[in-house]
């Protein structure tokens, strides 16, 4: 099974919860996307729910040498959270990475600015939060992202994305109230081999996602 893009494997997602929602399993739901490539996934779920739509900006911390393979995380101001068993296997140790996380801090807050300008987070107090990204490998970021959540007091966490590695998807429940993964293929080694177009989102398709499907600004 292979997704032939992001907004199909969202409207895909969005049936799913669309049918909980039928349930009246989710209260007051708010669609939060890790960006930039779970905001075209997170747009149909948002439309289908109609719930608002914003963005939880969390960078990776990548290998020196291999960006590509994340041993941590950071959202917001919050400490970084790192991967112990990846640490222990790779010989890490958290100063050796303080030029990386310093530089994913930096972009981190250019990306909150870019994408969200003058418009607050949204409050997730007592709601039900949807977070969706386009896939999970490592898990890290993911679970970064769920403990900055949990910290702001959601009624009920739920991950969801289409497709996943079987032990990242498994270790998630210990963060969220809810996992929802479509396809958790046993022979997992990368998001990108389950998508037919997997192109990189850019910042415009983000912003122009987040202006049509934000929640309204509060009146004063």
């Amino acid at each position: 099974m292979r997704f032939h893009d992001r907004r199909e494997a969202g409207q895909e997602l969005a049936a799913r919860l669309t049918e909980w929602a039928a349930g009246g399993d989710l209260v007051r739901p708010v669609v939060l996307a890790l960006p930039r490539g779970g905001v075209p996934v997170a747009a149909p779920v948002a439309q289908a729910l109609s719930a608002p739509l914003d963005v939880l900006v969390a960078r990776k911390i990548g290998l020196p040498g291999q960006p590509e393979l994340g041993v941590g995380a950071i959202v917001g101001d919050d400490p970084p959270l790192f991967d112990g068993r990846t640490f222990q296997m790779l010989g890490l140790d958290e100063d050796s990475l303080g030029p990386q996380v310093a530089r994913e801090r930096t972009e981190l807050h250019r990306r909150e600015v870019l994408y969200r300008g003058d418009r607050p987070a949204t409050d997730v107090t007592d709601r039900t939060v949807i977070v969706i990204d386009d896939g999970l490998a490592t898990g890290v970021t993911a679970r970064a992202a769920l403990r900055h959540l949990r910290r702001r007091n959601p009624g009920r966490l739920i991950l969801a994305v289409p497709v996943g590695a079987p032990d990242s998807v498994a270790a998630m429940s210990q963060e969220a109230d809810d996992v929802l993964c479509l396809y958790q293929p046993p022979e997992f080694r990368a998001v990108g081999e389950w998508y037919v177009n997997f192109d990189q989102t850019g910042d415009d398709e983000v912003i122009d996602t987040l202006r049509r499907h934000s929640a309204p600004a509060p009146e004063r």
